[in-house]
């Protein structure tokens, strides 16, 4: 029986805007992905600003992005998770027909190496990166995308990493969005 590949997008979603919308269905086409899960985190370790309260950021997630194809799980706050490499190990325990794939923005790997186990992330699934306005030197740049420069797939690849075995990242430009969670929490930036 083939597994299914499955998209992890974590995040605080706080709030989901059009690029949360847009990297999915890339990452679906591109990834070759049968779902993407949306993993709306209860609280970023990274980030000091509070988000607004869970269940009004899953709704307002579940509202945006209606499609077959994706879920928006609360998993996190049921696991008791807190840290990305801790959720991956429980997902990987309760799916075991699965093959994940974490997704993020190449603003998140320039900054992976301060997450808690990032090492572990990077050995445990394949990771797709897609790009975001200001990253565009993520995949050279970055800490992570250095040390595994060897791990790296060719973006016309890019249909390979979901039956790839980890390490294996790689990195999809695309058109940019300069929508961003922080411009839409607060306006005055949306003109920066």
């Amino acid at each position: 029986m083939r597994r299914k590949k499955i998209g992890l997008l974590g995040g605080s979603f706080n709030p989901a805007h059009d690029g949360h919308v847009r990297i999915t269905l890339i990452s679906l086409k591109r990834f070759k992905l049968d779902e993407v899960w949306w993993l709306v985190s209860p609280g970023n370790p990274l980030k000091d600003e509070t988000p607004a309260p869970l269940h009004i950021r899953i709704q307002a997630a579940r509202s945006l992005m209606r499609h077959p194809k994706v879920r928006i799980s609360d998993i996190e706050a049921r696991l008791g998770s807190r840290f990305t490499a801790d959720t991956i190990n429980s997902l990987m325990k309760i799916y075991p027909n699965h093959q994940f794939v974490w997704l993020m923005g190449a603003d998140n790997l320039q900054q992976i190496d301060r997450w808690q186990n990032w090492r572990s992330i990077m050995h445990t699934l394949p990771v797709g990166v897609l790009a975001r306005p200001g990253d565009q030197l993520a995949p050279v740049t970055a800490r992570a995308a250095r040390i595994y420069r060897s791990s790296r797939l060719s973006m016309s690849q890019s249909w390979k990493l979901g039956d790839m075995a980890a390490p294996a990242w790689c990195y999809i430009n695309l058109p940019m969005s300069h929508m961003s969670s922080t411009k839409l929490r607060h306006p005055s930036k949306l003109k920066q």
